[in-house]
């Protein structure tokens, strides 16, 4: 009998669809996947905005409570959702192949945001979208928004927004992608350090073996250099913070950030190549305490 592998998961439809691409995976190797689903406090509190709640680690609290009681032997998580530190207990043993990236603007009648009237009304939950938002269109204003993508939507066509932007990863993966009016490049919106990606957190050696397999491994690079940025700050962020961090692999390693400055017009961005990662991380810290970086994370 094949080896059974228990996937926790929270109970959205993005999650699930990623639990089960996990579950595919593990299937075509040889594993009897088994899917769990977890409520987290995240889901519990959709009226609440994220930092209020606990920050980040709201969606994968009660995941890691489970793997700790040994109910579940992985869980799965969009990497972007993972504090940038992890308990010492818990290993991120997988990073799966990168989509798209970059964020959507998503107009009801299609209407490009940059001819969007002068104080519509734009919905995102990212302080960091906000912060870039603000950037390009200074007269258009950002509004908090939560729910899964189809509360999004909905409050979008309910008219609650002019437009709303999302992770265009999330909206492919859904089958949803004919929702996008456009996508922001890289330059203009930095994503989130490991946005497009999904991850398997474990407890144990065994799991972590076994997710090791289906391990992408130029997507585990990216994530490590964008995650690898924000632990040089080790606790100074948090999911108020508006910043952003991307890596992109080719002949060298590219990685932008973008640090905004709460309750101001302030930013940096900076950009750096290389092909040693940790050196490459390192300097781009470098670049950022020097623009004023730990100014805007105290």
């Amino acid at each position: 009998m094949s080896e059974l592998v228990r996937i926790g998961t929270r109970g959205s439809q993005l999650a699930l669809w990623q639990a089960n691409d996990v579950a595919r995976r593990l299937g075509e190797r040889g594993y009897r996947a088994e899917i769990v689903t977890v409520r987290t406090t995240g889901d519990k509190r959709q009226d609440t905005s994220t930092a209020a709640i606990g920050g980040k680690g709201v969606f994968i609290k009660e995941l890691e409570e489970a793997l700790a009681a040994g109910t579940i032997d992985m869980a799965v998580h969009s990497l972007k959702d993972v504090p940038s530190i992890v308990p010492r207990h818990f290993t991120l043993a997988a990073f799966l192949e990168r989509a798209d990236p970059r964020d959507a603007w998503i107009h009801p009648h299609g209407t490009p945001i940059a001819r969007m009237p002068s104080g519509s009304k734009i919905g995102t939950s990212a302080p960091r979208r906000a912060a870039q938002l603000h950037a390009l269109h200074p007269d258009l204003r950002s509004e908090p928004i939560r729910g899964n993508v189809d509360t999004r939507i909905n409050k979008l066509r309910a008219g609650q927004y002019d437009g709303i932007i999302l992770a265009g990863a999330g909206l492919t993966r859904l089958g949803r992608r004919d929702e996008i009016t456009s996508f922001f490049s890289i330059d203009e919106m930095i994503p989130a350090a490991g946005q497009g990606i999904v991850t398997i957190e474990t407890a144990g050696d065994r799991a972590a073996r076994i997710a090791a397999e289906i391990e992408h491994p130029q997507s585990a690079l990216a994530a490590r250099c964008e995650r690898g940025v924000l632990q040089q700050f080790g606790d100074l962020l948090d999911c108020d913070s508006p910043v952003a961090v991307h890596a992109t692999i080719e002949e060298e390693i590219t990685i932008r950030a973008f640090f905004g400055e709460p309750g101001s017009d302030r930013a940096i961005r900076v950009r750096r190549k290389g092909r040693d990662p940790e050196a490459l991380v390192d300097a781009l810290y470098r670049d950022l305490v020097d623009a004023g970086a730990l100014e805007f994370a105290s």
